[in-house]
């Protein structure tokens, strides 16, 4: 039997039903049960990991609902711990959406970092410590010791698990998560390995296609000057451009200019 053919009946239904696991797990451990829903989406935005939008949604009579969009393209190469500090993180600004007051476009500010501090994610710039806690692009690390280690552990010990992967992750995302501080901080939860590394069969699958993507990039070759326009340089070093097979006269040296080499 093919592998397609031996999947679940509805790999939809079992994706967004883990995120909402997920979801409903961490806003009643870290924010009381007060989060309203959202609409949890899956897009391979690049060069981030997850983002938040107010109202980005209605249905036909007339209710909003906010988005928190995750990118399943780091699910199989950052630890599993990673992708709940993303959810978590976008919660964070759902949160201060309702009940706070968000920085201004994509700012986050001290009082979304002074939030995700106190459930036990510091926020940081570079994702690791020494990285400033405000900015437009933050990452955040986990606290050891702190609540979202506790939430996630917790979690974990609920047999929960992402059982959908990106097969096909570019290789910034797999050198993202060997870098990434969950490896260390997380370990203690079952969720500071990388999936595609530690999970049966996921090996083969996702590093097999990432490495592929590893392969030094050919060099392009150089593009044929099209504007038609070449580079004279005259004896004392002053450079004109113009079109070939111009004749032209210094006015400081009154020596002719010659092409550029």
């Amino acid at each position: 039997m093919d592998k397609i053919s031996a999947s679940p009946p509805c790999p939809t239904r079992q994706a967004y039903a883990e995120l909402q696991q997920a979801y409903d797990h961490f806003n009643a451990q870290l924010y009381g049960g007060q989060l309203p829903a959202c609409l949890i989406t899956l897009q391979r935005e690049k060069r981030t990991c997850g983002y938040f939008c107010a109202k980005r949604f209605s249905n036909v009579h007339g209710a909003l609902a906010d988005e928190i969009a995750m990118n399943p393209t780091y699910f199989a190469t950052v630890p599993l711990a990673e992708t709940m500090q993303t959810l978590v993180h976008e919660m964070c600004h759902l949160w201060q959406h309702h009940f706070g007051q968000p920085g201004r476009g994509r700012y986050h500010n001290e009082q979304w970092a002074a939030r995700m501090e106190s459930m036990g994610l510091m926020p940081s710039c570079t994702g690791k410590p020494g990285g400033k806690r405000t900015g437009d692009q933050m990452g955040d690390y986990a606290i050891e010791g702190g609540p979202f280690l506790a939430a996630c552990a917790e979690l974990l010990t609920q047999d929960f698990k992402i059982s959908w992967y990106d097969r096909f992750p570019a290789i910034e995302q797999v050198r993202a998560g060997q870098a990434s501080m969950a490896m260390q901080l997380a370990a203690a939860v079952g969720g500071g390995s990388v999936p595609a590394q530690s999970i049966k069969g996921m090996t083969d699958l996702v590093l097999a296609a990432a490495a592929m993507d590893s392969s030094p990039t050919p060099q392009a070759a150089p593009q044929p000057n099209k504007s038609n326009r070449v580079k004279y340089v005259c004896p004392c070093a002053k450079q004109v451009w113009g079109k070939p097979a111009l004749k032209l006269i210094c006015g400081d040296c009154g020596e002719g200019f010659d092409l550029a080499a």
